[in-house]
């Protein structure tokens, strides 16, 4: 049979069951955000985030002299088993709820204190000896513990998002260098262009990750400047005059993160500026893997019917009723993915302009909009290099097929033969079917065939020189 302790605030009373760790404004929590049906317990990194931020503040606040060691001692070891992980099926509140982050914080300062009541002998729900808001809480409000939690998450995020780029971006370049002598035709707008190698493509699909790796390096710096300290509007109001420095310090050395102290708490406690503009960087990232998937699978197209220029690996039949039939599901996962980032960047814009006087009440929804992104970008990011870049493999005659049966390899006679001239050999090739070839060196020879030959060589149009003569 199920028993309960009653716990009370300044709304009434309420029943909680004994064995739950978390109290009454968790329990009402429950009852009022039912939105997601997420709990914060599925983002781990935040819970032992905030027990950072606990952990830091109770080390604050003893080394003030306002809290009892003894309390602080309890809270820091409740904060401990957070930090390893323990107690997640305790922190129950929907990721998204209004109140600005107060019933996540809540959550926290309820089940810290009841560990610690354990820890100190007493049994759950024994407030007069720990209390949520008089020790858990104390020097803090939700305005400054649950964005500083927030950004400590983040910052583990964007370092987790980072590793997956870096892998994809070295599957990428592997492939450059096993594709270094593919001969292909470059294109625009869909369009022969001049040649190119495979390799080159795919070595453009490894930079451009890079790129944002270096991106995302420095933005994640942005979220280093924390507003511990600031308490309820950035006036610092019932917290002790060198509690703010104190308690970045420690967090800093608890975490490992090189977190500053912002220098107007005010204006900090209410800017949401830094998660606009990493929010952007991963739309931007998403967009690119995204286009660098729209490309795979063109190249990809046919098989017989298409480019069919590269392969990719075979991963479940493709239709209920074409037999044989295999899409690049990898790909189009992929991009689904990207879809979803660009609209949660919406979500971090308009949340972020939503913000009013002192305080962005809207930070939940950014909080689960950039987490559930980076989550499903990294998972995308290990998708696309285990389940497609790794396995990829060139059809190479068939490439150098399309090359020399191109109208684009006239563009390469222009030094030689002039725009015009050129542009009505292109004319009569795609008038007539008749090759380059054939046109300028056997029926109206334009040049000789061994200038032919040299131009045109493997090694030339792989690595063109400029011939003029």
């Amino acid at each position: 049979m199920e028993t309960y302790r009653i716990e009370h605030d300044f709304l009434g009373e309420k029943e909680i069951p004994s064995e739950v760790y978390y109290g009454i404004q968790t329990a009402r929590a429950l009852e009022n955000f039912y939105i997601t049906g997420i709990p914060v317990a599925k983002e781990p990194l935040f819970i032992k985030a905030f027990g950072y931020v606990k952990k830091a503040a109770a080390m604050a606040n003893r080394d003030c002299g306002v809290i009892n060691p003894i309390i602080a001692d309890a809270i820091c070891r409740a904060s401990d088993r957070l930090i390893n992980g323990e107690f997640l099926d305790q922190f129950v509140t929907d990721m998204i709820q209004g109140g600005a982050g107060t019933s996540v914080n809540m959550n926290v300062n309820e089940v810290i204190a009841n560990i610690g009541l354990e820890i100190l002998g007493h049994k759950k729900g024994d407030y007069d000896y720990l209390h949520p808001n008089n020790h858990v809480n104390f020097s803090q409000s939700t305005n400054d513990a649950y964005p500083t939690a927030f950004r400590l998450a983040l910052y583990r995020k964007i370092e987790s998002y980072i590793k997956s780029l870096d892998a994809l971006q070295e599957a990428f370049a592997i492939k450059s260098v096993e594709f270094a002598n593919v001969l292909k035709m470059g294109r625009t707008q869909l369009q022969d262009a001049v040649p190119m190698t495979l390799g080159d493509e795919f070595h453009g699909f490894s930079t451009t990750i890079k790129e944002d790796i270096q991106r995302l390096n420095e933005a994640k710096m942005l979220i280093c400047e924390i507003n511990m300290g600031a308490t309820a509007i950035g006036t610092s109001i019932n917290a002790p005059a060198d509690y703010p420095r104190i308690v970045t310090e420690h967090l800093r050395e608890l975490t490992g993160i090189p977190v500053t102290l912002a220098e107007d708490l005010i204006e900090a406690t209410c800017d949401t500026g830094a998660y606009v503009q990493i929010s952007g960087i991963l739309k931007r990232s998403a967009i690119k893997i995204s286009k660098i998937c729209n490309d795979l699978r063109l190249l990809s197209s046919g098989p017989r019917t298409g480019i069919n220029e590269i392969n990719l690996p075979s991963m479940q039949p493709g239709s209920s009723i074409m037999p044989g039939k295999v899409n690049p599901v990898i790909p189009e996962v992929v991009n689904q993915t990207a879809y979803y980032v660009i609209g949660t960047d919406m979500t971090v814009t308009m949340a972020a302009e939503a913000g009013q006087l002192q305080l962005n009440v809207m930070e939940p929804v950014i909080a689960f909009s950039l987490f559930s992104s980076f989550t499903y970008m990294e998972n995308a990011c290990y998708t696309l290099k285990n389940k497609c870049v790794i396995g990829i493999t060139a059809n190479a005659e068939i490439c150098k097929n399309m090359v020399m049966n191109s109208v684009g390899i006239v563009t390469a006679l222009n030094p030689i033969l002039g725009y015009e001239t050129c542009s009505e050999i292109a004319k009569e090739a795609l008038a007539t079917g008749k090759s380059i070839h054939l046109i300028t060196v056997i029926e109206r020879q334009l040049i000789p065939q061994f200038k032919w030959d040299e131009i045109f060589s493997i090694e030339n149009l792989i690595r063109p020189k400029f011939i003029n003569h």
